[in-house]
């Protein structure tokens, strides 16, 4: 599967999320093409659903000021910011646990992780099936075809 057949199966699976479950609201964290990816599709697909909200999880509580924030976090590309309360006070780990409780607070996952130990979103994967979560890895569907 090359990118236009990537962005195509998320396209299809976000919008399929939006028309059959109702699902309104997507958390964005930010790090890497797969999510700058899935932020593209869920903005393009609100010109269609205007009732979507893009809510970005910032990884430190003072991103919530604007003047604080990275100049890529720009307010006119979310409807909403927020921060996650953690219990951490290490780089890496700030991400890992953000991304923990963008999954507790989700209902639906779609992942883009390799079998990695040292890949970030595989851990995601791995502590997203630990609780259980209902989800998708793309991952194998793009690389097996």
């Amino acid at each position: 599967m090359d990118a236009e057949e990537l962005r195509k199966t998320v396209t299809f699976l976000v919008e399929r999320l939006i028309v059959e479950k109702g699902y309104t609201i997507f958390l964005f964290g930010g790090f890497g093409e797969f999510d700058e990816l899935c932020y593209n599709i869920v903005s393009h697909l609100k010109e269609k659903y205007p009732k979507l909200k893009r809510i970005y999880c910032v990884r430190d509580e003072k991103y919530l000021l604007e003047r604080k924030r990275p100049a890529y976090l720009r307010t006119t590309d979310y409807e909403e910011f927020i921060y996650l309360p953690l219990s951490f006070d290490y780089w890496y780990t700030r991400i890992y646990y953000r991304n923990c409780e963008m999954i507790e607070r989700s209902d639906y996952i779609i992942f883009y992780a390799e079998n990695r130990k040292d890949s970030g979103a595989y851990k995601a994967l791995e502590y997203a099936k630990r609780h259980k979560k209902e989800g998708v890895n793309i991952f194998y569907e793009k690389n097996d075809k």
